[in-house]
């Protein structure tokens, strides 16, 4: 008896061990699903509301810097697979998110009580009106919350599906493949990166905003040009 007791004890610690895992953490959710945990959290994050608030960016920068053995703990993960995880997470997440706002509209972000969430949605419907649907779903992609928000959105705005899944597709794939490889690239040329890897991370969040920052600008420039035009015009 005692030895079945015991093994069902050391199954009982490793279950438990596994599902205290802080789903806040890059390197926790790392540590306990691999690359499989971020197909799952680039779907959640993408196409399901309740997932505004998972690590995105520093999840992928993480798995890209995992993938050369730099992390704690000695894990290692494969770069194949990872990429193909890691696309397929957040071109269907998309997708889904998107399809959910065409058959459900307002209603699902209407229910929610989250500040965050309906500001993310009141940012997603500005960018979309202001820059049109290609830029705003590519660029969508690079700001947490709103990367969840557009995608109901744009379905809910009634956003020709041709062009959502064009530009979402192209979005998607520079975003995910391109932080997996920064990490990927960086933690192949510096020694020990994993020491300064909440820097990098903030750095990474203020880089991309840069592009939504730059487009804003040119937008207000554009605006002011013509509202000088209009008055000459009057005058």
């Amino acid at each position: 008896m005692a030895a079945p007791l015991f093994a069902a004890s050391q199954l009982g610690s490793q279950l438990g061990s596994e599902l205290a895992v802080n789903i806040l953490s890059a390197q926790s959710l790392l540590a306990a699903f691999g690359v499989l945990g971020v197909g799952v959290v680039m779907f959640a994050e993408t196409g399901l509301l309740i997932g505004f608030f998972l690590p995105g960016d520093s999840l992928l920068f993480t798995a890209g810097l995992l993938c050369t053995g730099s992390g704690h703990g000695g894990l290692k993960l494969s770069l194949g697979p990872l990429l193909v995880c890691a696309a397929v997470g957040a071109l269907a997440g998309s997708q889904c998110g998107y399809l959910i706002g065409r058959k459900a509209g307002g209603a699902l972000l209407a229910r929610s009580g989250s500040p965050r969430l309906h500001e993310g949605a009141k940012r997603a419907e500005e960018l979309l009106e202001r820059y049109g649907h290609a830029k705003a779903i590519v660029l969508a992609r690079f700001v947490p919350v709103v990367r969840t928000v557009l995608n109901p959105m744009a379905g809910a705005l009634q956003v020709p599906a041709r062009t959502f899944t064009v530009w979402q597709v192209v979005g998607g794939l520079v975003w995910s493949i391109g932080l997996t490889l920064a990490g990927y690239g960086l933690g192949s040329s510096i020694p020990n990166v994993d020491r300064y890897l909440l820097p990098i991370i903030a750095v990474i969040v203020i880089v991309s905003l840069i592009p939504l920052a730059a487009e804003f600008r040119r937008s207000r420039k554009a605006a002011a040009a013509t509202a000088t035009a209009e008055k000459g015009t009057q005058g």
